[in-house]
């Protein structure tokens, strides 16, 4: 006799079950405990006087103990759950619990330190499994675009991005450091003509950063695409991406997500807005009156993200806002200047208050990169092994990182993207 998950236990079956107590409760002269698995829960019920053994062993357990039994299946209508009672022959504890340090009512913090606690819940469960169908269908989608997957290094020589912002490391006789994004190797499978590729892996960031939606691990989606002249081309390919992912999903899940999470997956039904980032702060001051300094006109903080987010769903209709044509200065060097302007071919894309992605075309050509580089006050020798991925040939390209962890937060009104990942690094958290 195999076990089988409590799902498949069909009334009259003789069959073995196991799992973690839920629920016990004492009578006279019965004992019922409710078992659960990965599928769902199911009573026991326990006679005293016919099964005495169990009866003592079962009595003895606390929540969340595992336990083994051999047993059938019959209909019981004064059952709520599934209609059904299991009464067991034999039963084996595989693993007597302690009390549980945590419960509903703890802290967030609390139940970071006892993760593997916290996540025995339906509802953690259900988030990685609408997590691992999300990634699944971003996976699905590429693929059969024509995209070639890779998995670059997390160990690299040289910083992606600038900036302090690295977790350095000594790497035999060398300095080293955890990747920042994949960005110089996406940028050099261009360069090796592999035309459209994509990427879903881990970056590092040495954020001192406490808020609900930073993290120092995250893990990425990371896409690059040859030949594309702009930005918009980018986004329209992140916009059929996003409206496949979110369909899927509504598919699957839309039923459970709205019964219990309480929100509703919303498939856009029409263009995804796009706004310049010089019409934001115009926005701001003609529907807000929210009059923003020309010195902090480079980039959104998270009040103005939220507040284009607001805008996009109340005047557009829109849980997601392209926010596009960033100032040259305020971005990577690498993004490609529009020409005749100082901004350039870059975009965010947001949803519902938070950004999930920066995006933009590259500088391709080797004069103009090595220019940039400078601008941006890196010496270029610095990035020589970077540049000279461009000395032989590379045709223009352009591409986006779009964050995952944010995206399962925001999609379930999670309150923080602690939420959703397995297990979160921060600052202070270092541990399980």
């Amino acid at each position: 006799m195999k076990r089988i998950y409590i799902k498949d236990v069909q009334p009259e079956q003789e069959v073995i079950i196991s799992g973690w107590i839920e629920k016990i409760r004492e009578q006279k002269t019965m004992i019922f405990a409710v078992i659960k698995d990965s599928t769902g829960s199911i009573q026991v019920a326990v006679e005293k006087q016919s099964s005495p053994d169990i009866a003592l062993k079962l009595g003895k357990l606390l929540r969340h103990s595992v336990v083994r039994f051999v047993g059938k299946a019959i209909k019981q209508e004064k059952v709520t759950l599934r209609g059904m009672e299991f009464i067991p022959y034999s039963m084996e504890v595989e693993s007597e619990a302690c009390d549980l340090p945590i419960d509903e009512a703890s802290s967030q913090e609390l139940k970071m330190d006892y993760r593997w606690i916290d996540l025995r819940s339906e509802k953690q469960r259900l988030i990685f499994q609408i997590r691992t169908f999300a990634e699944s269908k971003m996976r699905e989608f590429f693929i059969d675009k024509g995209y070639i997957e890779i998995h670059s290094p997390k160990i690299t020589s040289q910083c992606s991005e600038g900036g302090a912002e690295v977790f350095a490391l000594d790497y035999y006789d060398q300095k080293a450091y955890l990747t920042q994004s994949p960005q110089f190797y996406k940028q050099m499978a261009m360069a090796g003509g592999f035309d459209k590729v994509f990427e879903i892996g881990a970056y590092y960031r040495a954020e001192k950063s406490f808020t609900s939606r930073h993290t120092a691990e995250a893990v990425c989606l990371d896409i690059e695409v040859a030949h594309v002249k702009s930005h918009h081309e980018v986004m329209d390919i992140e916009e059929e991406f996003i409206k496949y992912v979110l369909s899927a999903i509504k598919e699957r899940y839309g039923e459970a997500i709205k019964e219990v999470f309480g929100v509703e997956v919303k498939v856009p039904t029409k263009p995804i807005p796009r706004i310049k980032l010089a019409d934001c702060f115009k926005i701001f001051k003609e529907i807000y009156d929210v009059d923003v300094k020309e010195v902090k006109r480079l980039d959104l903080d998270p009040d103005g993200e939220k507040l284009i987010c607001d805008y996009a769903r109340d005047y557009l209709d829109s849980d997601l806002v392209f926010v596009t044509d960033f100032p040259a200065e305020a971005r990577a060097f690498y993004s490609k200047k529009i020409d005749g302007s100082f901004d350039c071919m870059s975009f965010d894309m947001l949803y519902r208050g938070w950004e999930m992605n920066s995006g933009a075309v590259r500088e391709h050509r080797y004069e103009q990169l090595k220019e940039q580089i400078e601008e941006h006050g890196v010496k270029a020798e610095k990035m020589e092994d970077y540049l000279e991925f461009f000395k032989y040939g590379c045709p223009p390209h352009g591409g986006l990182g779009f964050g995952i962890d944010r995206f399962l937060a925001k999609l379930l009104d999670l309150p923080s993207l602690k939420e959703s990942i397995f297990l979160f690094r921060g600052p202070s958290r270092l541990k399980p």
